[in-house]
């Protein structure tokens, strides 16, 4: 059903969420400034950079909690202000441990935006049209990097880091005016739809809610091995793409000591990274295959990485630099796409609130490991080996975890047409 909540919805939460994970970005391109200024170590630096996914685990449950009971809408509007005021805050601290607590708060009030986001996604698109608007909406990561990193950068050619930090946490104050006036939380909210087309949506996501088993709730889910297993993958993965993702920029400025073009090149392998991302997942749609399309990128992703720590020219280092690019990001939609197959109904909620709230953790286990090796042996290499055996067994559990798909495919084979998932 063609709907103008493709145009209203999703641009929006877009261009939100791209602003969240700005201050992924924009720590790592300004970190070499940071650590001279402040005179800090390279652990310290992955804790700086880190720390912001302890805060992000407060609000992951609750959030999704709130997004529920009362309004996503609102939650996320009040999200963006907290975390526009928070981030503007990095820009006045003069420690390095003011500079800690402050990005540990701004974690806290980004937390809650993801689960929020999905549960208002829930409220407008079906089923069978709810992985695409993920899809598009989670392709906001990658073009974050690419088009942040290069701002960043221009930025840092006529300020210092803290005026940076100051200048780009303002868009989320402003931002969050518009998706307050332009979302709603549910359809029966929006004006701008016909009374026809409201009515059918409507009527199909309630027919949609009353065939749903009811969760069992979280204590059913931190008894699920298989759960567990999704909680370990996730936290490796995570280890490996935000290990990568923060200390990149880091590398590329090796190759250059001007910040615009340190900005501009640190764009090219997340440029790569949103083609892979989005023809992995329509790859993996095609085929109906989520395991192989998870697990070979993440094997590419760490070959990559470790092929890197020994070649010394810039433009083979880019070219590995985009190619692990590709293998971090290149699982996002085929991975969401398995704990549906292989976990329980009455728990899948509640299992998806506790993979993305203690695996994110990995954002602080990758970059501070990075940085201790770094002061440890004066390179990046071990770091990286690091980040690549974590890339690694984030594969391996998710082979493991493909048997117990090939065994709900078995148990559920009396059913008509079941499609191949691993």
């Amino acid at each position: 059903m063609a709907s103008a909540k493709w145009g209203k919805i999703i641009p929006v939460a877009f261009i939100m969420y791209m602003l969240a994970y700005m201050d992924r970005i924009n720590i790592g391109v300004l970190m070499p400034y940071i650590q001279k200024d402040l005179d800090i170590s390279s652990s310290a630096a992955g804790d700086i950079a880190g720390i912001f996914f302890v805060g992000y685990l407060i609000l992951q449950i609750p959030g999704g909690i709130l997004a529920t009971k009362w309004s996503a809408k609102k939650f996320i509007f009040i999200l963006m202000i907290l975390w526009g005021l928070a981030a503007m805050a990095t820009g006045f601290v003069q420690t390095e441990g003011q500079l800690k607590f402050v990005r540990f708060l701004l974690g806290v009030a980004e937390g809650g935006v993801w689960p929020a986001v999905l549960v208002l996604l829930a409220n407008w698109f079906t089923l069978k049209e709810r992985a695409r608007a993920n899809a598009f909406w989670m392709a906001c990561l990658p073009v974050s990097a690419m088009l942040m990193a290069p701002l960043s950068g221009l930025l840092l050619k006529h300020f210092d880091w803290k005026t940076v930090l100051i200048l780009e946490g303002v868009p989320p104050l402003i931002w969050a005016f518009v998706w307050y006036a332009m979302v709603k939380d549910k359809p029966s909210d929006a004006k701008w739809m016909s009374d026809q087309e409201r009515n059918e949506l409507t009527a199909e996501l309630q027919n949609e809610q009353k065939g749903a088993v009811k969760s069992s709730g979280y204590g059913a889910a931190f008894k699920n091995m298989t759960v567990w297993g999704l909680v370990v993958m996730y936290f490796f993965w995570m280890t490996g793409f935000y290990g990568y993702t923060l200390w990149v920029p880091s590398v590329v400025s090796t190759f250059t000591k001007d910040s615009a073009v340190m900005g501009w090149l640190t764009a090219i392998p997340f440029t790569f990274a949103l083609v892979g991302m989005v023809l992995n997942s329509y790859w993996s749609d095609r085929r109906m295959n989520r395991v192989q399309h998870v697990v070979i990128p993440l094997l590419i992703g760490a070959a990559a990485m470790v092929a890197g720590q020994f070649v010394e020219s810039p433009a083979l280092q880019m070219i590995l630099l985009s190619i692990t690019a590709i293998g971090v990001y290149a699982p996002y939609g085929p991975l969401w796409a398995i704990p549906t197959a292989i976990i329980p109904a009455g728990i899948v909620g509640a299992a998806l609130g506790l993979q993305n709230a203690i695996g994110n953790l990995g954002g602080y286990n990758g970059p501070k490991f990075v940085g201790l090796f770094k002061d440890l042996t004066g390179s990046f290499h071990a770091g990286f080996y690091f980040l690549a055996a974590s890339l690694v067994l984030a594969a391996i559990i998710t082979l493991i975890l493909g048997r117990s798909i090939q065994a709900s495919q078995k148990a559920s084979s009396n059913k008509p047409k079941i499609n191949k998932i691993s």
